[in-house]
């Protein structure tokens, strides 16, 4: 199971990042074009995008606080809920079912992260623990 969701937890960092940066560098008014919400948003959401991203990979890997990769998955879940309501308000039912599908596996990574498979931190006497 843990190598399912480190996996997992990659191939969503890589779309966080990609759909933040993205986010970033278009023109706001190339963003809500099709979509009336505000600019000032959509950066957000992009920041957000982007530092779940790192979120969902640096806690763990760096085992520096990795019970904060599955709140930052669960914050993914938050922002991908959103974007299928948007989906569904501005197209047909199918433009919905990527982020259901991208939120659905950020629910994954967060029930996994924190029931099944969690990562033990780094502790700062476990080498010296050890070598005893």
């Amino acid at each position: 199971m843990t190598y399912a969701l480190w996996i997992v937890q990659a191939l969503l960092a890589l779309v966080f990042l990609f759909a933040g940066v993205a986010k970033l560098v278009m023109p706001i008014e190339e963003m809500t074009k099709d979509i009336q919400m505000p600019g000032a948003f959509l950066r957000f959401i992009a920041v957000v995008e982007i530092l779940g991203a790192l979120g969902l990979i640096l806690p763990s890997l760096l085992r520096i606080r990795p019970g904060l990769t599955p709140l930052a998955a669960a914050g993914l879940v938050i922002i991908m809920i959103g974007a299928t309501v948007v989906s569904l308000m501005i197209g047909p039912v199918v433009m919905a079912l990527m982020p259901l599908v991208v939120g659905l596996l950020a629910a994954l990574v967060a029930y996994g992260r924190w029931k099944l498979a969690p990562i033990a931190g780094s502790a700062p006497g476990s080498a010296l623990r050890e070598a005893r």
